[in-house]
C-alpha cells in the first residue's frame, strides 16, 4: 500500500494532467512552449503554497533531461550549495547529465547565501528553479533576478479545484477511487472555498473526511469542515508563510471589518505565526488602502510594527490588536496607489521629457547662462504660498494623477488642491 499522503500521490506525471497554471504551461505560451523543448533556462517561481511549484520544477528537469536535485533552503547553507554544485559537476562528467538545483523557500537564504548560486549558473553548472511565496522583487537579490526568468503561479481557480478532487475520487491507481466515495456539492464547495486556491490543502482535507467515512458513502459538509478545523491549524504552524490568514487580515483590513480582522489576527497569533508579518502587513494597508484618508493610519502601524520587534510575544499581541482595529475603523483610499500607477505608466511609456528650464538648477556661470532658473518664482513670496508657475513638463501640463477620494483627510487635501490650482491659475 502506497502511505504516502494524497497531494503526493496524485502529484502530476506530465504537463496535461497539471491543474491550473494555464496561463504559464499552455503549449501557446512563450514560456510552455520552452518547457516541452527543453529549453527554459533558470527560473524563479513565484506564488502561494499548493499551487505547483515543485510539481513544474519536476516536470521541466524531466522535460529537460535533467537530474532533479532537490534543495530546501531551511535546512541548508552555503556549504550545502558547493556540496551540490560539485556533485553536479561531477555527474555532468561522469554521465553527461546536466542538473536542476531546486532551491524551495529560497526567499529564506540571506544576500550571501544567495550570491553563492550565481558564478554557477552563469557557468551552466547548474540550472536553477526557485520557488518562494514571497515577493521576490523584495526577497530575492537583484543579481539572480536578473539571471533569472520570474514566472508568477496563481492560487488554484475553481474548475482548477473540481478537476483536482474529481481526479482524487475517481482514481483508482493513486487516489480514492477504490473506495467509491461521493462529494456532496455543498461539501465540495466547502472544500474549494476553505482551501483558498491551495490544491495540497483541498487534497488533505479531502483525504482527512475520507478517513472518518466507510466506503461508498457521500462525504456531507461537516466532514469536510471537521476535517479543515482539523488542518487547519496544522497547515498555518508549518509555515507556508501563512499566506492564507495573511490574505485575509489584509481583506478584511482593507474592507473596513474590524471583528474579522481581530479574529485573523487572532488566529496567526495562535497557529505560532511571526507577529511581525502580520505587522508588516498593517504598514502595507496604511500605505495602499488606507494611505491620506488618514494619514495616522502609517504611524499607527510603523508604531506597532516597532514595539512588536521589541516586546516580542505575548505582549506584543496588545499593540497589533491595537493596530488592527485601527486601520480596520479607518477611512479607505487609494489614490495615492492610482496617482503613483499613473504616473508610473507615463514615465514608462512616454518620452523623457526634459525639466523645465526654470525649475533646473543653476549653481554656475554656464548654467545660469544656459537659462537654468530663468522664470522660477518663489512660492513664500505670494500670498497664498503658490507660486503662478507650472511645475510639470509642458507636455504633461494637464495631466491629473493624484484625485482625492474625498473620505476622510482627503477631502480636506482636495479643498487645499483647489485653492493651490486657483493661485497657480491653472
Amino acid at each position: 500500500m502506497d502511505h504516502r499522503p494524497l497531494a503526493e500521490r496524485l502529484r502530476p506525471r506530465d504537463l496535461a494532467e497539471m491543474v491550473g497554471q494555464r496561463h504559464v504551461i499552455d503549449a501557446d505560451r512563450q514560456l510552455g512552449a520552452a518547457i516541452r523543448d527543453g529549453r527554459t533556462g533558470s527560473l524563479i517561481l513565484a506564488g502561494p503554497p499548493g499551487v505547483g511549484k515543485t510539481t513544474l520544477a519536476l516536470l521541466i528537469a524531466e522535460a529537460s533531461g535533467l537530474h532533479f536535485e532537490p534543495f530546501s533552503a531551511v535546512l541548508s547553507g552555503v556549504k550545502e550549495v558547493r556540496a551540490a554544485v560539485a556533485e553536479a559537476r561531477a555527474r555532468r562528467d561522469a554521465e553527461g547529465h546536466g542538473t536542476l538545483l531546486f532551491v524551495d523557500e529560497i526567499h529564506r537564504f540571506n544576500k550571501a547565501q544567495q550570491d553563492a548560486f550565481l558564478p554557477h549558473v552563469e557557468s551552466g553548472d547548474v540550472m536553477l528553479i526557485g520557488a518562494t511565496t514571497e515577493n521576490p522583487s523584495f526577497s530575492v537579490i537583484a543579481p539572480l533576478l536578473s539571471r533569472c526568468r520570474v514566472v508568477q503561479l496563481e492560487p488554484l481557480d475553481e474548475e482548477a479545484l473540481d478537476a483536482l478532487l474529481d481526479r482524487a475520487l475517481n482514481d483508482v491507481e493513486r487516489g480514492l477511487g477504490a473506495r467509491q466515495l461521493r462529494l456532496a456539492e455543498r461539501a465540495r464547495t466547502a472544500l474549494r472555498t476553505l482551501a483558498g486556491g491551495d490544491g495540497r490543502r483541498a487534497l488533505g482535507a479531502l483525504e482527512a473526511a475520507a478517513t472518518t467515512v466507510a466506503d461508498g458513502v457521500e462525504i456531507d459538509e461537516a466532514t469536510v469542515t471537521e476535517a479543515f478545523a482539523h488542518r487547519a491549524l496544522v497547515h498555518d504552524r508549518a509555515g507556508d508563510h501563512h499566506y492564507d490568514l495573511l490574505s485575509a487580515l489584509h481583506k478584511s483590513l482593507r474592507n473596513s471589518d474590524v471583528q474579522a480582522a481581530v479574529y485573523w489576527l487572532a488566529r496567526m497569533i495562535e497557529a505560532g505565526a511571526d507577529p511581525l508579518q502580520a505587522a508588516r502587513r498593517m504598514v502595507a494597508v496604511a500605505a495602499e488602502d488606507i494611505g491620506l484618508a488618514d494619514p495616522m493610519a502609517l504611524q499607527v502601524a510603523v508604531s506597532a510594527f516597532s514595539a512588536v520587534e521589541r516586546l516580542g510575544l505575548p505582549e506584543g499581541r496588545l499593540p497589533l490588536g491595537e493596530a488592527v482595529v485601527y486601520l480596520a475603523a479607518a477611512p479607505k483610499s487609494n489614490a495615492v496607489l492610482n496617482a503613483l500607477d499613473a504616473a508610473t505608466r507615463d514615465v514608462r511609456r512616454g518620452a523623457q521629457h526634459p525639466v523645465p528650464l526654470h525649475l533646473r538648477n543653476a549653481p554656475t556661470k554656464l548654467q545660469r547662462e544656459q537659462g537654468h532658473g530663468t522664470g522660477y518664482r518663489y512660492a513664500h513670496d505670494f500670498p497664498a504660498g503658490v507660486a503662478p508657475m507650472p511645475c510639470l513638463p509642458e507636455a504633461l501640463r494637464d495631466r491629473v494623477y493624484f484625485k482625492p477620494s474625498g473620505r476622510g483627510f482627503e477631502q480636506r487635501l482636495a479643498e487645499r488642491m483647489a485653492e493651490a490650482d486657483r493661485a497657480r491659475g491653472s
